[in-house]
């Protein structure tokens, strides 16, 4: 397994369940990958995070799929608040950095039900709707997991004095 860097200010580190949290919760990110001619390409996209993982449906080609194709590797941020507090020259934030590896998922019954969890996040309760988005457009798309190796959170001082913990 990789050895990733370690916070630097690990006062204001985030548990693994409150990084967790904040995955569960929030409904986009930043997917960074390794784009054309080695330049990096991030991209907000909609997930579901399940069991340790992180869901996304793409288009079949693309700038994303080609990156992904290219190197599994990738990172996924975060931010679940971002309250600028003008006064005070600085931000009031939370949020959470994944790395690990990515991948296209080639198994129809992962494929399936990754991507009824897509659906159910994003329109819960819908389930005849959804079943028959999934037969229109599951031949459509791509469905990509991403396996975490590394979660880190980090937040504000100042939320951290709020929360009692700094």
């Amino acid at each position: 397994m990789e050895r990733f860097r370690e916070m630097r200010r690990k006062r204001q580190q985030l548990s693994q369940e409150e990084s967790i949290d904040i995955l569960k919760h929030a409904t986009a990110g930043t997917l960074a990958l390794l784009g054309d001619n080695d330049y990096p390409y991030a991209v907000p996209i909609s997930y579901v995070f399940h069991e340790g993982k992180l869901y996304f449906h793409s288009a079949l080609a693309g700038h994303k799929v080609d990156a992904i194709r290219k190197c599994d590797k990738a990172s996924f941020s975060v931010i679940e608040r971002d309250d600028v507090q003008p006064e005070k020259y600085t931000t009031f934030y939370r949020s959470v950095i994944a790395f690990g590896r990515i991948h296209i998922i080639e198994d129809e019954e992962e494929r399936l039900a990754a991507a009824r969890r897509l659906g159910n996040r994003y329109n819960p309760n819908h389930d005849e709707a959804l079943q028959k988005e999934l037969e229109n457009g599951l031949s459509r798309m791509l469905v990509i997991r991403f396996d975490i190796e590394h979660l880190t959170g980090k937040e504000a001082r100042e939320l951290m004095s709020q929360r009692g913990k700094g």
